[in-house]
């Protein structure tokens, strides 16, 4: 996993050096567009609606538009100046019990790592939570939106769960809920009992994709099969040596062979020398033209 945000939890005095992780991944089957007459990708192009020319990503603003159609255009800097939880810290606002948080507001979820060579603090923090049955309420900015997120521990990590602003949940008001007659009590019985009969404990683990499953072998049979539906990929060469890479190996090996005949010529040399001791004293073997000759080839 790779981290995407560093920073720290403030409690009360107490500062937890913490990195953040994405709790959660997506495993569907990505798809791409094309065109149905030839299987040619389709791509997209930011292009300026007034002069019809492609714009980078770099060159363009934002622009918020009222009710009543008029334009705000707002830059970089005009964001730079809005209130924001501090960057790099998440600071702890109370503690609530968890089940008097809606589950309807909960978004997503990102893993605490400790980021301190003695992890005490966090240690404490995620004891604390699991003893006192709360959650903290916390402020997290991430990509440059302040975020209210509730902090819990699982497993004995620190999880911290992005949360809808109150307003962000959609009032509900079903017209032909008006008026319904109250459930009979014999219904309820009945409907209860069913319950029971399906009630057990909850393991994830039971329950599986089978739409991806299908669609992966769907793929892989026709991948299989060469089907007409299937362009194979085309065949890469062999990747070549750049031609910097090339140079250097070649001087490299000149550089070995250029040491091996001078290394080489050395023992030859010596070996004369050698044999002369085995007849005659060394200090007359030294004397000897052929040892002088050894020594300046050396």
């Amino acid at each position: 996993m790779r981290s995407i945000w560093k920073g720290s939890i403030a409690f009360g005095l107490v500062n937890v050096p913490v990195k953040v992780y994405t709790a959660t991944e997506d495993h569907d089957i990505k798809f791409h567009q094309v065109h149905a007459a030839d299987g040619g990708r389709i791509r997209y192009e930011r292009l300026c609606t007034v002069d019809g020319q492609p714009v980078q990503y770099s060159d363009i603003d934002r622009a918020y538009e009222s009710p009543d159609g008029d334009r705000v255009i707002l830059t970089d800097e005009d964001f730079a100046k809005l209130p924001a939880a501090e960057k790099h810290e998440i600071p702890v606002l109370q503690f609530v019990p968890s089940e008097q948080i809606d589950p309807i507001l909960f978004d997503k979820s990102y893993y605490l790592e400790p980021d301190s060579t003695t992890p005490k603090a966090y240690a404490l923090l995620a004891k604390t939570l699991e003893h006192v049955d709360r959650v903290a309420l916390v402020h997290f900015t991430l990509r440059q939106k302040t975020r209210l997120a509730a902090l819990r521990v699982r497993d004995g990590v620190l999880v911290l769960q992005t949360l809808l602003w109150p307003d962000e949940v959609r009032a509900v008001a079903f017209e032909k809920l008006d008026g319904v007659a109250a459930p009979k009590d014999q219904e309820l019985k009945m409907a209860e009992t069913l319950v029971d009969t399906l009630s057990d404990d909850f393991d994830p683990s039971l329950y599986v994709d089978e739409y991806q499953i299908e669609l992966k072998k769907l793929l892989d049979e026709a991948i299989a099969s060469g089907s007409s539906k299937v362009t194979r990929a085309p065949e890469t060469a062999a990747p070549q040596m750049d031609a910097e890479v090339v140079d250097l190996v070649a001087a490299l090996q000149r550089s070995l062979e250029a040491s091996g005949r001078k290394t080489g010529s050395a023992p030859a040399a010596k070996a004369a020398p050698a044999k002369a001791a085995e007849k005659k004293p060394a200090k007359k073997a030294a004397k000897k033209g052929p040892a002088k000759q050894a020594r300046k080839g050396a």
